[in-house]
């Protein structure tokens, strides 16, 4: 469709009132491609997603110092492991937004997904949005491995570095359920949501404590493990391993290296084929395919520690909903014992947790909504990068929460 006259002055101003902008705050003009990256960068920090792209650029308050966050770390003692392994001096980290009502009953869980820290996955928090702190008390449940929580780079010997006990979703949980009940007294959930690992937890939630969880809405994640997606994260382990600097796990620098690798074969898998063959990553500001892969994926994994990226691809590797106790090593089972109601969301276009894989579990769950979310960002498509995603994610979620 042609731009109209009017239309085109409109744009004409807009541009210049930007580039304005630009000469006051570097005292030059901005290039198109440093445009495209502020208007992405915005669009982004409006969903409150900056976290997972380029920190240094977040606009606004941090989020810890909004009104009604809080953070918190919880002490579990001597933590008994699935693998009868004890972890001594574990933690569970956490943040906070809006307040628990009298009832306890209004309260949502959010654990975050691999890489991610509770600072990085914010965007569907605030008020009017799918995860709003005026009406919910929403905690947000940091992974073990992830840094925060208990981790290889924070324990001491002897579970430190590549020494950190295996984990799996079932202990995520087990020190999530002892975090929300212990210190925060709640009793009844009314919404576990989650994306990718997070998503993995969702359903780990909802096997484990039937009747404690109200309602679930796990997005572009399944509650186990398939073949292929195996094949995607042993790779991802390959690559960062074989850099010299690896030492086994005890490197005195981070192997960069290895993280780079790491970064490159996840930059394959986690967004389409149509998303590079389109070029869609120009929306994000990139002037060039490479700028892309050094700017967005290595900055997104360089900036964690590696035996951490490797306890929690562990993990993820290791999901299975089906060994759930009681359940008799089966998936189906497993699923078909959930009693809370069930929205589950796939991106169209995820090549690892395909929409496939997605349905197929989601016909197990009693009463499921099997959602298709229509984008051509891949796994990405739950990264609250995308506003028109993110979009299609808080509208389910709200629904599924009003009903």
């Amino acid at each position: 469709m042609a731009l109209t006259d009017s239309k085109k002055k409109e744009l004409r101003i807009l541009r210049e009132e930007e580039q304005a902008e630009a000469v006051r705050a570097t005292g030059r003009r901005a290039t198109n491609c440093e445009l495209g990256r502020r208007h992405f960068l915005h669009a982004i920090s409006a969903i409150g997603a900056i976290g997972l792209y380029e920190p240094r650029f977040a606009i606004g308050a941090p989020a810890a110092e909004r009104p009604g966050a809080e953070e918190g770390v919880f002490d579990l003692g001597t933590f008994a492991l699935e693998s009868g392994m004890l972890l001594p001096n574990a933690k569970i980290a956490y943040k906070t937004h809006g307040r628990l009502n009298a009832a306890k009953s209004n309260a949502i869980l959010y654990p975050t997904q691999i890489a991610a820290q509770h600072g990085d996955i914010e965007w569907p928090i605030g008020p009017g949005k799918a995860l709003d702190p005026e009406r919910y008390f929403i905690v947000i449940l940091d992974q073990l491995g992830n840094g925060l929580s208990s981790s290889p780079s924070n324990s001491p010997a002897p579970y430190d570095r590549a020494r950190f006990p295996t984990i799996t979703i079932r202990d995520d949980v087990a020190a999530q359920h002892r975090l929300v009940t212990e210190r925060l007294g709640i009793r009844r959930v009314a919404l576990v949501v989650g994306y990718s690992m997070g998503a993995q937890q969702t359903y780990q939630w909802a096997a484990s404590h039937p009747d404690m969880v109200e309602r679930i809405a796990p997005f572009c994640g399944t509650a186990k493990t398939t073949p292929h997606n195996t094949v995607f994260l042993q790779g991802l382990r390959a690559a960062l391993t074989a850099d010299a600097a690896w030492m086994g796990g005890d490197y005195r620098e981070q192997p960069v290296l290895g993280m780079r690798a790491f970064a490159r074969v996840y930059a394959g898998w986690g967004l389409s084929q149509p998303f590079y063959k389109q070029e869609l990553w120009r929306q994000m500001g990139f002037d060039s395919l490479a700028s892309f892969l050094t700017g967005f994926w290595e900055q997104r994994y360089g900036r964690r520690d590696a035996n951490n990226l490797l306890s929690m691809v562990r993990t993820w590797e290791l999901n299975d909903l089906g060994a759930t106790p009681g359940m008799g090593g089966s998936l189906e089972h497993a699923l078909g014992a959930i009693k809370a109601k069930t929205t589950v969301m796939a991106g169209q276009t995820d090549m690892y947790f395909t929409a496939e894989d997605m349905k197929a579990e989601a016909a197990y769950i009693p009463g499921a909504q099997f959602r298709v979310i229509p984008s051509l960002w891949g796994h990405m498509a739950g990264a609250g990068l995308n506003p028109a995603d993110s979009k299609f994610i808080e509208t389910e979620i709200k629904a599924l929460l009003s009903s």
